[in-house]
């Protein structure tokens, strides 16, 4: 299997996690973050994107809607997941 596949067979697992977290919520947050955005990260935000989703969905959501602050290590990448929710729900994200 080449790298090229490795970091495919990846993103498809990690696409299937953010589609099926806890809260319905975070199904939609992620999953459409997921779809949209991580194939353009680099591997770097890609392995944090990972090690967050380890992360409980409750905090999660405060932390990507807002209501409490993400920890510093998830701080740019909740931003970005924020920025994508706020832009998706306009309806400028197809």
């Amino acid at each position: 299997m080449t790298e090229a596949n490795d970091r495919e067979t990846m993103l498809r697992r990690l696409r299937i996690r953010s589609w099926r977290r806890g809260i319905k919520e975070m199904d939609l947050i992620l999953g459409a973050y997921a779809d949209h955005r991580l194939a353009e990260l680099d591997d770097e935000t890609v392995a944090l994107y990972q090690q967050m989703l380890l992360e409980n969905d409750q905090d999660l959501y405060q932390w990507v809607s807002g209501q409490a602050p993400a920890p510093p290590l998830y701080a740019d990448l909740t931003a970005d997941i924020a920025a994508h929710m706020a832009e998706h729900v306009r309806g400028g994200v197809a």
